[in-house]
């Protein structure tokens, strides 16, 4: 399916973005609740498809999302206007249980992650040709308007090393990242730090990308197996600056 892959949902108004002003988090949890507070949203993809269960909760000590897939697949996403050319880092924390198993990002039947941050983006008129306007024009005749220009997955890999970077298995207008991979650090809260700037760059040549969306996932669905992770600490910062001080 286009749109689990893409990963490109819009749903909020403005009031929703995130300013330059706001940074120091981009999920600033109170206290565990069985619902994520807006402006984060679950976005179901098919109705076809069981969605992923998401809930704010305290793990070993981390107040963050805890994301539950059993056979499943649902996003949970919120909108982010930025200015990249001054904090392009983006950081988090995550952990999972444990990698799946039958998972193989080279293939659509394999296309599932224990757990997965997506970054979508709006390209410049002036960057996109005529045959991916094309492209992208039928895409949304069938999923909407929500369908980004270009969408970049950082993704917890089950066989694939650190580093690996693929075309995802359903359109090459996202790009996979493997920035995790087996089961080494399992169990744990692990930092995550990536330049999206740098990186949207590598994958697209767009210098002038914007970055519209932030958003996780734990999914199951193609390959029926369960999975449990946790996302955490959500902030951009810029090049010279430590994502988390110990």
């Amino acid at each position: 399916m286009l749109l689990r892959s893409v990963a490109g949902l819009a749903f909020c108004a403005g009031s929703c973005v995130v300013q330059a002003g706001d940074l120091a988090s981009l999920d600033s949890f109170k206290e565990p609740s069985a619902v994520v507070p807006a402006p984060w949203q679950i976005v179901q993809l098919s109705k076809k498809v069981a969605p992923t269960r998401y809930r704010v909760a305290r793990w070993d000590g981390v107040l963050g999302i805890e994301a539950t897939a059993e056979h499943s697949m649902a996003l949970l996403a919120r909108p982010v206007e930025v200015d990249l050319n001054r904090t392009p880092v983006l950081c988090w924390r995550w952990r999972i249980d444990a990698p799946l198993v039958k998972a193989d990002m080279a293939t659509k039947a394999g296309d599932d992650y224990a757990a997965r941050v997506y970054v979508s983006f709006v390209l410049p008129p002036s960057e996109i040709g005529w045959m991916l306007r094309s492209k992208l024009a039928l895409a949304r005749e069938i999923w909407g308007d929500a369908v980004p220009d270009a969408a970049l997955n950082y993704v917890w890999d089950n066989r694939y090393p650190v580093g690996t970077r693929k075309p995802n298995a359903y359109t090459d207008r996202t790009r996979m990242i493997v920035a995790e991979s087996g089961a080494a650090n399992a169990g744990k809260w692990v930092e995550a730090r990536h330049d999206v700037l740098q990186d949207v760059i590598a994958e697209f040549g767009s210098a002038q990308a914007r970055l519209i969306q932030v958003a996780v996932a734990s999914d199951t669905d193609n390959t029926g197996e369960q999975a449990h992770a946790g996302f955490a600490d959500f902030h951009l910062v810029d090049r010279n600056t430590a994502c988390f001080i110990d």
